[in-house]
């Protein structure tokens, strides 16, 4: 049997007649750089993360540098934030001239320790940029009591995290500005690079949207130094029909990640995802720890089941960072876990038999050899 990691063929196939129709409006309308489509999502979508504004952009990374320009982090600065997340997430602080400061993780989550926290801060800081990795939450309310003792912005990078909850609140609502990617393998997809900044506060809404605009809040009249940073017309005219789905494709990445969880119960040398007290996982990524990863990665894929990693080097050993002076063993919790991080094959049209065959392999690997 095949598994593939991901496949959005599937997802495509089952809505395809509306995706197309939309395509073709914005097609009609030649609505190609935001236009009605985008604006109709971004006000679908800050309602969903319990948000009064939704401002649409060009990807995930751009929502993050968006969110890190409105609240004014420039040269200077130094925000907090993880060495366990895709670049993104640093090279957001780096294009605003802040310098990242990373903290350890929580290894069992590979989620900020906001037990470290408090002692990174300096008088240069600026801002906390937890992630919430693999679509399950970081533990928020001490971060943000530490944000407020300070005096400091939060921005969630929520970027893996559509839909999950944290004692009831949507990811992207509790900091200052919460920010998605809408990569196409996201639980909330585009068909391109697309991405948002979701946020209650009206001004930080208006500097944002005005900023992603070349700094126009009407044409041709730039209060503000700007960047274009627009989303597609495309990509909101997608974004648009899948909204309607999310929270049906939620709940079936869900109930898959619970019949992993059953499934996988009892095998010695694997430590499956955990969601901490509180908080509800949305699964982007189904993410195991084990010993035996390299091992295991190479079995599955003898067996026709594709998997990944996410992510194999944290970023304060990355050779862009180098200059930050970081080495290894400053973060024991992250780089622990980047040796030991396995994501398995997760998305809503995954079968149960394919999942059962995944763990089947699994369960052999560690109770009967390798050379299944």
């Amino acid at each position: 049997m095949i598994v593939p990691f991901l496949d959005l063929k599937l997802q495509y196939g089952s809505i395809k007649d509306e995706i197309d129709a939309v395509l073709q409006e914005v097609i009609n309308t030649c609505a190609f750089a935001g236009g009605p489509m985008t604006k109709a999502f971004e006000s679908q979508f800050a309602p969903f993360c319990g948000c009064e504004f939704a401002i649409g952009c060009g990807s995930g990374t751009e929502a993050l540098w968006l969110a890190l320009i409105g609240l004014g982090v420039g040269p200077g600065d130094e925000v907090i934030t993880t060495p366990s997340t895709f670049i993104a997430t640093s090279e957001a602080i780096s294009f605003c001239g802040a310098t990242p400061v990373f903290v350890d993780v929580v290894e069992s989550t590979c989620n900020m320790n906001p037990a470290l926290v408090e002692a990174a801060i300096t008088l240069k800081t600026k801002a906390i940029i937890p992630v919430h990795l693999y679509g399950q939450m970081a533990d928020m309310d001490p971060l943000m009591d530490i944000a407020a003792k300070h005096n400091l912005a939060v921005v969630e990078d929520a970027c893996q995290a559509h839909g999950a909850t944290y004692k009831g609140r949507r990811a992207g609502s509790i900091g200052n500005a919460g920010c998605f990617s809408f990569y196409p393998g996201k639980n909330l997809g585009a068909y391109g690079e697309a991405g948002a900044v979701v946020t209650s506060d009206e001004w930080l809404a208006e500097t944002m949207a005005t900023f992603r605009d070349h700094g126009q809040a009407k044409k041709y009249f730039h209060s503000i130094v700007g960047w274009n940073s627009r989303m597609d017309g495309f990509q909101g005219a997608v974004l648009g029909v899948k909204m309607k789905y999310i929270e049906a494709w939620t709940r079936q990445r869900q109930e898959n990640a619970t019949l992993y969880n059953e499934l996988l119960a009892g095998i010695e040398g694997i430590e499956p995802p955990m969601v901490i007290d509180g908080a509800e996982g949305v699964y982007h990524l189904y993410v195991i720890q084990t010993d035996r990863r390299d091992e295991l990665q190479a079995c599955l894929q003898e067996n026709g089941i594709h998997t990944g990693l996410h992510y194999p080097i944290p970023l304060h050993l990355q050779e862009a960072y180098k200059g930050l002076g970081y080495k290894a063993s400053d973060f024991p919790a992250a780089e622990r876990a980047a040796k030991r991080i396995l994501s398995l094959p997760m998305y809503p049209e995954l079968r149960e038999g394919q999942i059962r065959y995944v763990c089947e392999k699994i369960r052999d690997f560690f109770q009967g050899g390798e050379n299944l």
